[in-house]
């Protein structure tokens, strides 16, 4: 071999090596990028455990959650939480006292409510998740319920002159119809079959469940509630046995409500209804039958979004009417409560599953 040859051979098995190594670092700098992923992956999924995971026992500080995590569990903000526990206060709620054993403070009976509402834990479970006793859990639920259901004005409240002419703008921007200020439907609640007159909660879906009706204005805010009419019930006859239909005309005076064809007729001048479909519709008809139906989603919506975050409504496991009817007035409270900035659900953010036509 050559000089020339030679040091052509030597140049390149330098240049091999280096071309080695420099490969050899890249594999162990790549290796460590995987390791220090894996890392921040498993660091990630643990803190996520730990933030769903709530703590039970005396000890835990709700507190020291994260706004995320407290919304998460309990379904409202922390100023949310803290305005509904100053109502509750204001109206009665106290500490508990009990056997010698350290008293309940007020503000773990708040969230022992909300808990309750948001989910659909028996009471042994929540014994066990706040350290409390099943039946002090059971009475700790009862009371909140009840200070709560006396509250009904702090939460809905009919518009005045001022906030109807605004919603009848935004109406009007919405689907295009004049003078609406506000739309109502009715809504199933499921229930356990109750002891007494059982088959009258039967409904046409055939499972048991009670009536909400409910009319909300353009931001899916109830302006009026009527709860407790049998599942069988038509909407038409739940109307007309509500309180709001002997003062429609004081409330309503030249506005009007959006409604189904359940209140199609002359008992109900009041509610804008699409006009049946036998296929002879005239165009200005078929028109306001979609302007309707944009509107009413409105409605959908809310009773979408309460079942959603306040799942208790969902299958309330109940047999008792007087304590189904509280549950589902503190329901409707609460997602007025929560209307604004803390709305979106964070299971569900592009928007929760609608209810159908039959809101069940």
């Amino acid at each position: 071999m050559d000089a020339s040859t030679k040091a052509v051979v030597v140049f390149a098995l330098s240049e091999y090596k280096q071309l080695q190594n420099k490969y050899e670092v890249y594999l162990k700098n790549q290796m460590e990028a995987d390791r220090r992923r894996r890392r921040i992956l498993i660091s990630t999924i643990l803190r996520s455990r730990q933030q769903i995971i709530l703590k039970s026992g005396t000890e835990w500080d709700v507190f020291s959650m994260d706004d995320y995590t407290f919304a998460r569990h309990f379904r409202v903000t922390k100023p949310q939480f803290e305005y509904l526990q100053l109502k509750l206060l204001e109206n009665g709620l106290q500490k508990e006292h009990s056997r010698g054993l350290p008293p309940v403070p007020v503000t773990k009976k708040v969230l022992m409510f909300l808990w309750y509402m948001a989910n659909q834990n028996s009471f042994r479970e929540m014994s066990d998740k706040f350290d409390v006793s099943q039946s002090s859990a059971h009475r700790i639920i009862l009371e909140v319920l009840t200070i709560i259901c006396t509250m009904g004005p702090t939460f809905i409240s009919w518009p005045n002159a001022c906030e109807k002419a605004v919603s009848a703008a935004e109406f009007h921007r919405l689907c295009g119809i004049r003078d609406v200020i506000g739309v109502i439907d009715g809504c199933h609640i499921r229930i356990h079959r109750p002891p007494i007159r059982g088959t009258d909660y039967m409904n046409r879906k055939s499972f048991f469940s009670v009536l909400l009706q409910g009319i909300v204005d353009e931001k899916g805010q109830f302006i009026d509630i009527f709860v407790g009419p049998p599942g069988r019930i038509h909407d038409a006859r739940m109307l007309r046995a509500s309180n709001f239909f002997t003062t429609w005309q004081e409330k309503m005076g030249q506005y009007r409500l959006l409604g189904d064809s359940a209140y199609i007729g002359q008992e109900f001048p009041f509610v804008i209804t699409p006009k049946r479909d036998d296929g002879a519709l005239l165009e200005a008809d078929q028109q306001q039958n979609s302007q309707i139906s944009l509107g009413r989603v409105i409605v959908e919506q809310a009773f979408g979004r309460m079942k959603c975050k306040w799942r208790r409504l969902r299958d309330l496991q109940n047999t008792q009417i007087d304590a189904v009817v509280m549950i589902v007035m503190a329901g409707c409270f609460l997602h007025n409560m929560c209307v604004g900035a803390s709305e979106r659900c964070q299971e569900h953010p592009h928007g929760c599953p609608r209810q159908e036509d039959e809101n069940v």
